[in-house]
């Protein structure tokens, strides 16, 4: 690639792209999203970091524009980098825990948002799975 203003040649970088995960805690369950867009099916709520905007915050934003809820994050859980965990292209996400009271509802990218509890979780998108995976066997 060339420097527009220069003309010199400027290396190019593929970087992974940072996306944030919540796993949103409401009446003894976990709130999961039926996506809207490719790749189809039920995910944790979440999405892309925005420039100069901080993680928390996105998982905040993120949580609200998907799920309406207003969430309290409560920690960092876990960042989920395998290079083939998103089809479209290589994230790093970082899964935040969050809690909500409310009633979820789609939003978005969302085309509904319900509560799960452990024993009746849909089949997942994604890494999202694996995710759950731990956050059942270290979270309790």
């Amino acid at each position: 690639m060339q420097c527009p203003a220069c003309g010199a040649e400027v290396p190019v970088y593929k970087n992974p792209v940072p996306t944030v995960d919540i796993i949103i805690e409401v009446e003894g369950g976990i709130v999961l999203i039926e996506r809207k867009n490719p790749p189809h099916g039920w995910a944790i709520p979440g999405g892309f970091v925005d420039y100069g905007e901080s993680f928390e915050h996105a998982a905040v934003r993120e949580a609200k524009e998907e799920t309406g809820l207003d969430v309290t994050l409560i920690r960092q859980f876990h960042t989920y980098s395998q290079p083939k965990r998103d089809p479209r292209q290589h994230t790093a996400s970082t899964v935040f825990i969050a809690t909500a009271e409310g009633i979820p509802g789609g939003g978005d990218d969302a085309l509904q948002a319900r509560i799960f509890s452990q024993g009746n979780l849909p089949e997942l998108v994604f890494d999202h799975q694996g995710i759950i995976d731990d956050y059942f066997k270290k979270r309790y």
